[in-house]
């Protein structure tokens, strides 16, 4: 049975959060429902694989949940802030999130910079030398182009212009189903194919998240 939600920020919006051994604990004080995905490899009833960034786990939530949204979903890394912008914290998204609910935005990113790349996410910086090793896709181009074609109908783009780039967004329930739950199960299905980021999938979702959620269900595959 879906939930009933009322026109109230606090009942209208619900956090998923990423975590890995990040401090989470700022989450409870923005006073909205939340659910706190683990990948530490601690046990509990929300304890995930360390696998596939948070790209992972955003999918996890959407194919568990489907179609129980809230009005608004909220998705963050655990330790957000340093992309959302300088000096900011729980008080300045909190502010965001209501905001966003005011005026009732469909989608948007919390990041302070937004960015276009081509299809395989050029410009990028997954060569930077203080990331080498982190995961096994540094150095690689980004697979957006490939990645895109597997998901959606029609023509691949030769250029994206990212809105929610750093994995943090908000999106409305109507923009989430627009999509089939199919739909994020493929999506799923080719980031658990690629667990450790060897070809950085979990990246190239990072760079068409505002694809995943524009409402356009023209871009649905008939198999979806």
């Amino acid at each position: 049975m879906s939930r009933k939600y009322s026109h109230g920020a606090e009942d209208s919006v619900e956090l998923v959060v990423a975590r890995y051994r990040e401090d989470a604990s700022w989450v409870a004080g923005l006073g909205f429902p939340y659910v706190v995905y683990d990948k530490s490899g601690d046990p509990g009833l929300f304890a995930l694989p360390n696998i596939g960034r948070e790209t992972h786990t955003y999918l996890n939530h959407i194919v568990r949940r489907y179609p129980d949204f809230a009005d608004y979903t909220v998705f963050l890394q655990a330790a957000p802030f340093g992309h959302i912008g300088e000096a900011t914290g729980p008080e300045f998204l909190r502010a965001r999130i209501e905001q966003n609910v005011r005026i009732g935005v469909k989608f948007t990113g919390f990041a302070w910079f937004k960015l276009k790349c081509d299809r395989l996410g050029r410009p990028h910086a997954m060569a930077e030398p203080e990331n080498e090793g982190r995961w096994k896709g540094w150095g690689k181009d980004i697979p957006v182009g490939e990645t895109y074609a597997k998901l959606f109908s029609g023509q691949v783009p030769d250029t994206f212009l990212v809105t929610a780039p750093a994995g943090m967004l908000f999106v409305s329930r109507e923009r989430i189903l627009a999509r089939p739950k199919r739909f994020y199960e493929r999506c799923l299905q080719l980031v658990e194919a690629d667990p450790e980021d060897e070809h950085n999938t979990g990246h190239a979702f990072e760079r068409l998240w505002q694809v995943v959620f524009n409402g356009d269900t023209t871009l649905n595959r008939a198999e979806q």
